[in-house]
């Protein structure tokens, strides 16, 4: 029977792993000689052989035993002698066979057994040191980054030395630092790889492993530290500054990009390496290395989900969605162990919570412009603020079209018996995840729309109205158009919009305009008594007069839509003064000395007043010169202010 203390010790035959129960370092076994052996493959040694192998073993385990020899002590194997430490590997995994033989020769109670076992903790001992001493003085190298860098690089290699030329001499000297980096970390991975095997075949599985985690751990939760990641309660999240929160969200993004890319995929790969005879071992190492710093890197964003929200955090929410969403690839197969499954649940978690905030917040924007109270109207009908800050939200909102039609797929589309019947004629909307964003973005649009409209109501003077509606349906559609938000609406819903711009321009330019254009006769060359060209004179002076200056202060801030608004006018005005002017001027002029007073306007003038408008300024009208000279002080008025 084992002495009392001594760990019981099973082979899983499977993994070539053992299991201990819980006990002191291999200096504080008891060397029994009735100690279990774990089992190997089958083989046979006759005497000799099983006493060269433990002679052998001994004088090299001796050599190195750090409690007989200060040398020994304060040297390192590893470093001292890469070929005498692989001769110790060799010789100590000799010694396992012929301890092995031992037992299966009944001699477990023979002076050769208690003495092979002796060298064994000793040996082990010696390599638990190496294993440390590795593990610590290589913390450079063996850093994530450095390991997944040169997986990456060593998967690329052969493809990229096909490209070399001669004239990267510059390069070389970067690329050799490099290679030397990589070189250090390829030695060191061997070299731990080898001592965990060494050490998990002779049944020590329990004192390699702890020394891992203690090492590998401090350095995952170090980095994730630096990272700027720390686990925040919901409270503590509410009383933060919005600018602060904004700041953490910045540093966990950074974060993700860089865990996924360098810190878990390094430690993965180091992990993977290492301990590659024994899949239960590796697991387990990089479960309890990486699970916690997963955990609170991934809980974050669940956090700030269920944090109070504001329709602009939204940006930040989609970011953290996207980035959770984009590397999901990466965090599946790192995290891949049924042990790490937790942290994918966690994962998932956050980007459910999230998907969950964002619908929440733009149900709280579609809100805000609904319950908008404010009662200020645009003077010169003008793009109204609501309509500059919503469309500016829906263009942003629109960048985030892919992530956005993953979280909107389940989410029910209004209810068509509140939109327009003429909406859903085109274009044709499936079920598709783009129309779900799509049916979203636009029945957002149709809110802001139909509150324009009740605001366009509050105007006393009705083409002022049509002109505000132009206005702000111009600015949507022209931001549909620059943004990917055409992409989502369409060309058909874009010509729709257009109609109905061209639509209120009509009706502004029919109420404001109309009493002058009526105030010529249709054939402007028809024959009518010197009177009456003198009564249309008139009229024309006195709408012409009242239209300019009560149009003159208004606004049109598209210029493509100010163009053509003041063409059509023009259109309908001047061709047709122009004709009358040059019929009758001399008419009603003739024997009049105040002619002034009949014909106050050129053709000349009719237009550079018109040129003038919709621009949000007026120029006062000059009564006191000649019709002539009235044209050439319009036209240096229009000089001056083009210069």
């Amino acid at each position: 029977m084992p002495m009392k203390g001594m760990r019981s010790l099973c082979f899983h035959s499977k993994t070539s792993s053992y299991s201990f129960s819980p006990n002191s370092s291999p200096s504080s076994r008891p060397s029994d000689s009735t100690r279990p052996i774990p089992r190997s493959s089958s083989f046979s040694l006759d005497s000799a052989m099983i006493d060269q192998s433990i002679e052998a073993a001994a004088a090299l385990i001796t050599k190195w035993n750090p409690d007989s020899s200060s040398y020994a002590n304060v040297t390192s194997l590893f470093y001292e002698s890469k070929a005498e430490a692989m001769q110790f590997i060799h010789r100590v995994n000799n010694l396992q066979k012929a301890m092995h033989a031992l037992v299966s020769d009944n001699s477990s109670s023979s002076d050769k057994l208690v003495q092979a076992h002796k060298l064994m903790q000793i040996a082990m001992k010696r390599l638990q040191k190496e294993f440390y001493q590795i593990l610590s003085m290589n913390r450079a190298h063996l850093d994530p980054e450095s390991v997944s860098a040169r997986s990456s690089r060593a998967s690329t290699r052969s493809s990229i030395s096909d490209y070399e030329e001669d004239d990267d001499d510059d390069v070389r000297p970067a690329g050799a630092s490099i290679e030397e980096v990589e070189e250090v970390s390829s030695i060191a991975m061997a070299d731990l790889r080898s001592i965990a095997e060494c050490m998990i075949s002779s049944g020590y599985a329990k004192e390699c492993v702890s020394i891992y985690k203690i090492i590998r751990k401090s350095i995952v939760d170090e980095g994730i530290y630096r990272l700027g990641v720390e686990k925040l309660s919901s409270s503590l999240i509410n009383k933060m500054d919005w600018e602060v929160l904004e700041l953490k969200i910045k540093n966990w993004l950074d974060a993700v990009k860089i865990s996924m890319r360098t810190l878990f995929t390094g430690e993965r790969i180091l992990c993977d390496h290492v301990f590659s005879s024994s899949d239960s071992i590796r697991e387990s190492c990089f479960t309890e290395i990486s699970k916690q710093g997963a955990t609170i890197l991934f809980s974050f964003p669940e956090v700030v989900a269920k944090s109070k929200k504001s329709p602009e955090k939204i940006f930040q929410v989609l970011d953290m969605y996207t980035a959770i969403s984009e590397n999901w690839p990466e965090i599946e197969s790192i995290f891949s162990f049924d042990s790490t499954a937790s942290v994918l649940s966690q994962a998932i978690t956050s980007l459910i919570r999230l998907g969950e905030s964002v619908r929440s917040m733009l149900s709280d924007f579609e809100s805000a412009i609904q319950k908008d109270s404010s009662k200020s109207l645009v003077h010169d009908g003008g793009v109204h603020p609501v309509t500059l800050q919503a469309m500016n939200y829906l263009s942003l909102l629109a960048d985030y079209s892919n992530i956005l039609g993953d979280i909107f797929t389940d989410w029910p589309h209004p209810a068509k018996s509140s939109l327009p019947e003429s909406y859903f004629d085109s274009p044709q909307f499936d079920e598709s995840p783009t129309t779900a964003i799509s049916m979203r973005i636009a029945w957002l649009i149709l809110v802001l729309l139909c509150k324009l409209d009740g605001r366009a109501k509050h105007y006393k003077d009705v083409s002022l109205s049509y002109l505000f509606l132009a206005n702000n349906i111009q600015h949507v559609v022209s931001t549909v158009r620059t943004s990917n938000l055409q992409y989502l609406l369409g060309e058909d819903w874009i010509s729709k919009h257009e109609t109905k711009v061209r639509q209120f321009a009509a009706k502004y330019e029919r109420l404001a305009w109309g009493k002058v254009i009526a105030s010529l006769p249709e054939n402007p060359t028809a024959k009518i008594s010197s009177a009456e060209a003198k009564e249309i004179f008139r009229k024309f002076n006195s709408s012409f007069e009242e239209a300019y200056l009560k149009q003159g202060m208004l606004v049109v801030s598209d210029p493509n839509l100010r163009d053509e608004m003041k063409v059509s006018i023009a259109t309908k005005l001047e061709p047709v003064y122009q004709k009358f002017y040059d019929k009758y001027r001399p008419i009603s002029e003739r024997g009049e000395r105040n002619a002034r007073l009949y014909v106050k306007f050129s053709p000349e003038d009719v237009g550079n007043y018109l040129s003038d408008l919709l621009f949000g300024t007026i120029k006062s009208i000059d009564w006191g010169s000649s019709p002539s000279s009235s044209s050439s002080s319009s036209h240096r008025r229009r000089d001056q202010s083009r210069r």
